[in-house]
């Protein structure tokens, strides 16, 4: 009978031991792929914005671009003294504004790491008005000379 209960004791004392390995090892693999899938996510967004960086520089350089056009066409609708002109260059400018708005708001949906969806919807949203600015500009200087 004393054989038989200390048989049944090494017996539960295995079980039991080995059962806590088990956990270990199945809390260790939980643990490294939880690490895996997040260090895997973070890689696969900065590449997602890696496009979105080439693409906001690309619309900085357009908008600085314009902008400089804009400012030179100014000293040409001040010197025309037209009420008129003046007007309308300052609804023309307006869209020049609203297109700078739309880059910052790309830029700032990127340093607060949105969904690269979602950065990019907000950079199509910055060209399109990118380009209305540049048609306005075009339809004031064809219109004024």
């Amino acid at each position: 009978m004393r054989r038989s209960r200390l048989n049944l004791f090494k017996a539960t004392s295995m079980t039991i031991s080995l059962l806590g390995i088990i956990m270990v090892v199945v809390t260790i693999g939980v643990l490294g792929y939880l690490a895996f899938e997040a260090l895997s996510s973070t890689i696969s967004t900065d590449v997602g914005y890696g496009n979105s960086y080439d693409k906001l520089a690309t619309l900085k350089t357009d908008y600085n671009a314009l902008s400089s056009q804009y400012d030179q066409y100014k000293l040409t609708i001040d010197d025309v003294s037209n009420q008129n002109a003046t007007a309308d260059y300052d609804k023309a400018h307006i869209e020049l504004i609203r297109a700078q708005s739309d880059i910052s708001d790309a830029e700032s949906a990127m340093a607060a790491k949105k969904s690269p969806e979602e950065v990019q919807k907000r950079i199509e949203i910055a060209q399109q008005q990118l380009v209305k600015a540049s048609q306005a500009l075009k339809d004031l200087q064809a219109k004024y000379g």
